[in-house]
């Protein structure tokens, strides 16, 4: 599957004219990620964790070419990879240069709704319409609450009020695998981001995922996972607060989790935030809780440097992160 997605991705690109030049968007991506941590006492070259795909040192690239007719746009195609250190290949056995596929799919405009296909964010909570990608803060689908990205099929229609949005993927996350596993996720939204600046999203998430973290397998079987969740996000002057809540039943365990992230923007243009984010987990009675603090400082329109504190309940964890990151728009 990656070498036909590789393939798909040379040859766009080598195809690619001046005659479509407005037709598609080129940008190159580069980040240094590196850090301490006080449990394991040593140098860490990731920002979660060492089999995880956030953060690692990576180069890639995002592509995004749009097909237009007479009338309009009518769909696009976006490819998003890159190719990290995986500081985790002395434990695990795989490559020590790992080959992570975030966007990988084809989007039509049916009219009724956007139609989706491919490797996408499904419709569950903040990471539905939040791109983490080169944040060092993630939302709950990075601690096990819905994926990233997944592999299926989905659908998105945009209101006058706010969105409605579904999706039917394999709930491996970053890995294709089928093995009756399934999940189905829906998400209501009141509130249009850029305009009202707030959202307020309800969602659902049911079916027979694995539990995966990056792309390694960590149960062998597909477990009912049947969850419930509320995020907010809102906007006021300088300050940025987004919050999300899930609650229910996750590999066959009752659970439930959320955060709450605050940032506030200084000097022109936003170019320094600083945030807080506290984070709880609950399975089974077993608990745990996270406080980052962030701050990124956008150093140019291409360069933005991140820091993160972490202290990790569970683990007795202090881990403090930093990340060099390049984003350039080459066509």
């Amino acid at each position: 599957m990656y070498r036909i997605i590789v393939s798909i991705a040379l040859i766009l690109l080598v195809s690619a004219s001046p005659a479509f030049a407005k037709s598609y968007l080129l940008f190159l991506e580069a980040q240094g990620v590196g850090g301490y941590s006080e449990e394991n006492d040593e140098a860490i070259y990731y920002s979660m964790n060492p089999v995880d795909v956030m953060q690692k040192p990576s180069v890639g690239f995002d592509y995004l070419q749009r097909f237009s007719s007479e009338t309009g746009d009518w769909g696009s195609f976006a490819l998003q990879m890159r190719l990290a250190y995986n500081e985790a290949y002395r434990a695990t056995g795989e490559e020590e240069f790992q080959v992570q596929i975030y966007n990988a799919f084809f989007k039509y405009k049916a009219g009724f709704a956007d139609v989706w296909v491919g490797h996408n964010r499904i419709a569950f909570g903040l990471a539905s319409y939040l791109d983490s990608h080169a944040l060092l803060l993630q939302p709950l689908a990075m601690y096990g609450y819905g994926y990233d990205r997944d592999w299926g099929v989905g659908m998105t229609r945009d209101f006058e009020w706010g969105n409605l949005s579904l999706s039917y993927s394999t709930g491996s996350g970053m890995p294709l695998e089928f093995d009756g596993n399934y999940l189905i996720s829906g998400r209501a939204s009141y509130g249009v981001l850029s305009r009202d600046n707030y959202n307020i999203g309800v969602s659902s998430t049911y079916g027979k995922p694995i539990d995966t973290i990056g792309y390694e397998k960590i149960m062998p079987d597909p477990m009912r996972t049947f969850l419930y969740g509320a995020d907010f996000t809102y906007f006021w002057n300088n300050i940025e607060n987004r919050f999300e809540a899930v609650a229910g039943e996750k590999m066959e365990e009752d659970t439930y989790a959320f955060l709450w992230r605050i940032g506030v923007n200084f000097l022109e243009e936003d170019r320094l935030k600083l945030e807080f984010q506290p984070v709880y987990r609950n399975i089974e009675g077993d608990w745990n809780y996270e406080l980052n603090g962030g701050i990124t400082y956008k150093l140019t329109s291409d360069i933005a440097l991140r820091g993160v504190y972490t202290y990790d309940a569970a683990m007795n964890d202090n881990r403090v992160v930093f990340q060099f990151y390049w984003y350039y728009n080459l066509l």
